[in-house]
């Protein structure tokens, strides 16, 4: 299968496959059959950096799964497709309907883009995971440079939505919050697998500084 990236959900880590550390609540959350998060670490050939989420907002435990044990595979793009917030059972939570006010435009800018955070995870699993006040998490594929002028154009899509919305951009090297991008003042962090990076370009690695 296709090495999942970071946000991706995938489901088949059993709780006995977790490290004899792994708290209790980790293990209780894989019986109950729920997805693990891509997370952007290193990992090692067939593995795959992974966060398992628990019921409370404080509850993250980060481990490793293998690809090879990966039996379903969602990525933020395809929760976008599924559009399973029209029949959410909060239709008038703020990231809801910030979500319904914004996938039509973004629909139209011809990028990929798709749903994470909270709301991503819980249109995908149909577990609870969202409250009146979660913010909507959106990413953005930039596969290629993405101007200033045109991250400013897409920031104006968030004016006057009903949440707190963040756009992350996925360039070849990492993420890069959109708003940073469109600020258009030098260096921006730029998260990568191995570190987070402050660069003038985010499709290019070079002239980093740590």
């Amino acid at each position: 299968m296709k090495q999942p990236l970071p946000h991706d959900l995938l489901w088949g880590l059993r709780p006995e496959q977790l490290p004899a550390d792994a708290p209790a609540w980790a293990r209780g959350a894989l019986a109950g059959r729920v997805p693990v998060v891509v997370r952007r670490a290193p990992a090692e050939p067939g593995w795959v950096a992974i966060g398992v989420r628990g019921e409370q907002r404080g509850q993250r435990f980060a481990t490793w799964m293998r690809v090879a044990d990966v039996a379903r595979h969602v990525s933020p793009e395809a929760v976008a497709r599924a559009g399973r917030w029209r029949a959410h059972h909060q239709p008038h939570w703020p990231a809801v309907q910030a979500l319904t006010q914004l996938a039509p435009l973004l629909n139209e800018q011809g990028m990929a883009w798709g749903v994470t955070g909270s709301l991503g995870f819980e249109l995908a699993s149909g577990v609870a995971a969202t409250h009146p006040d979660s913010d909507l998490d959106l990413l953005l594929r930039a596969p290629y440079f993405l101007s200033h002028d045109r991250a400013r154009t897409l920031c104006s899509l968030l004016e006057g939505v009903f949440a707190r919305v963040d756009v992350q951009l996925e360039t070849p090297v990492g993420a890069v919050a959109l708003r940073e991008w469109a600020a258009g003042n030098g260096r921006v962090l730029v998260k990568t697998q191995a570190a987070p990076l402050l660069l003038a370009d985010p499709w290019s690695a070079q002239g980093a500084a740590a």
